[in-house]
């Protein structure tokens, strides 16, 4: 018999606990999975150049924030549309994120998990990250 097994490289923070790179002979990119215990944190922006995302709810729910370059004169400075969308187990889907649209998430649920395929290896010099708030979207869930 020919079987082996591989290391999972495991990043935890404030906000989400990450398996990164899970599956590691699959091709030029990366698997990743992030469990996320909190409802409190707010998991965003960054944009990449040359990566695409692809995102999947397997537990959970999450409001995913997307931010891109609005059409507008170049003497109003940089103005970004901002638009939320939400995956949830309960409407399995993935979400597609090109290049140049910034990016990022809060979970809806306690103990969500969001599996995700970057079509690259994480590259720090692809990574460009903003803090909430800075294209003046609220990342708060309303009562309706």
């Amino acid at each position: 018999m020919n079987y082996s097994f591989d290391t999972i490289h495991f990043h935890e923070d404030d906000r989400a606990q990450r398996y990164l790179d899970v599956f590691k002979e699959l091709g030029p990119g990366q698997i990743n999975i992030s469990y996320v215990n909190s409802t409190k944190h707010i998991v965003a922006w960054h944009k990449h150049n040359i990566q695409t995302d692809y995102w999947c709810c397997i537990k959970g729910s999450f409001k995913v924030g997307l931010a891109s370059k609005a059409e507008a004169p170049q003497e109003a400075g940089d103005v970004y549309d901002v638009k939320f969308e939400y995956l949830s187990d309960k409407n399995p889907r993935i979400l597609k994120i090109p290049p140049g649209i910034y990016h990022g998430y809060k979970a809806l649920e306690p103990n969500s998990i969001l599996i995700y395929y970057l079509t690259e290896k994480f590259n720090p010099g692809d990574e460009f990250r903003a803090k909430p708030g800075s294209f003046g979207e609220k990342w708060h869930v309303e009562n309706k």
